[in-house]
């Protein structure tokens, strides 16, 4: 018997050659390909923080109360016709009242108290006060959103001074390291082991309160954060190859500090800032309601609650209105804070 294998002859293999390349393979559909084709147009890291931020409904919403907050602070002094100085002791706490509203029965804007007594009618007050007076009869509308304003104002620039010092400060260690770097971190260990509240509280006593002696004090600690975690930065991306080649050809080391390391620490940096802002804004509200604030007439919403709280029983929208506000403000840069800490990291992507 004749094994097939054998049969199998070179004339055989020419010929079937010859009639697959008469027969050359096509494709049967190139829509169907390029249909299953996957890809995505380029995009930079900032573009993918931001989409990630957008499909955040938290932070946008977060986002949304901060700018309406922002644009209150900024436009709410202006609308009541009152200044937050300007004082009216014949009107001194009368409730809230909006005329829109005055009907709905379940809202605390008719300008009854609790009593049942309607200052506007029995004192013939021509003036809504939308959020009433206080017992100086200042128009408190007009008091909280520029205290609202006050905190911002804190909070920001805390944050800034914190970004300065901490960034200077940490990248200096990270960066040069060795004896430099232990030196200046038993600085800090030095200050951090004093209670932060404390510090505070003693450099308001010592200097007096007010707006910049608040800032003041709580730069004093504030920063600390911020430099560990420029400094931890600092020691991870100071021994990649980029800087290696940046330092080989000839960059000094303020130029690797600032122009090579730093720009790649920005996404830790601003997440940081970010939750600076309403801690700032707590511990302002915190020293104005033990008394350690920014003196009369100023307002901030910490002093404003401090105020309210001496009427809390007679008058308790004059605590719970500010103190509402506020917690609206912290409650928003919070959110914001959470959808950019997670739209920087990118483990938390979708």
């Amino acid at each position: 018997m004749v094994n097939e294998r054998e049969t199998y002859t070179h004339a055989d293999l020419d010929q079937e050659l010859s009639t697959n390349r008469s027969q050359p393979f096509r494709l049967a559909n190139r829509d169907e390909i390029f249909e299953e084709k996957i890809e995505r147009k380029s995009r930079t890291f900032w573009q993918d923080a931001w989409l990630q931020l957008k499909s955040n409904k938290a932070a946008i919403l977060g986002l949304i109360g901060l700018i309406l907050l922002v644009l209150m602070a900024l436009i709410g002094p202006l609308v009541s016709g009152h200044t937050f100085r300007e004082q009216n002791l014949e009107h001194a706490n009368v409730p809230p009242k909006i005329g829109a509203l005055k009907d709905i029965s379940f809202l605390p804007f008719d300008g009854v108290d609790k009593n049942g007594y309607d200052a506007y009618k029995e004192q013939n007050i021509k003036t809504n006060y939308w959020f009433g007076t206080d017992s100086l009869g200042r128009d408190l509308f007009t008091r909280v959103w520029k205290g609202t304003q006050t905190s911002i104002l804190i909070g920001l620039i805390a944050a800034l001074l914190d970004v300065i010092f901490g960034i200077t400060y940490g990248a200096i260690s990270g960066f040069f390291g060795g004896w430099v770097d232990t030196l200046m971190q038993r600085i800090i260990e030095v200050i951090a082991s004093i209670p932060n509240l404390i510090v505070m509280i003693l450099f308001v006593v010592f200097f007096g309160p007010s707006i910049t002696t608040i800032i003041l004090a709580m730069s004093l600690t504030g920063w600390i954060g911020m430099s560990r975690i420029v400094r931890g930065q600092f020691l991870k991306l100071k021994s990649q190859e980029y800087v290696m080649a940046s330092k080989t050809l000839g960059a000094t080391n303020w130029s690797l500090i600032f122009k090579h390391i730093l720009p790649n620490t920005l996404g830790p940096i601003i997440v940081t800032a970010m939750f600076s802002v309403p801690s700032a804004i707590f511990f302002e509200a915190f020293l104005s309601f033990i008394g350690l604030g920014a003196p009369a007439p100023a307002a901030s919403l910490g002093t404003l609650v401090n105020d309210g709280r001496k009427m809390l029983l007679i008058n308790p929208y004059q605590m719970f209105i500010p103190s509402a506000v506020l917690s609206l403000l912290i409650l928003c840069f919070y959110l914001f804070g959470d959808g950019v800490r997670d739209a920087f990291d990118p483990k938390m992507r979708k």
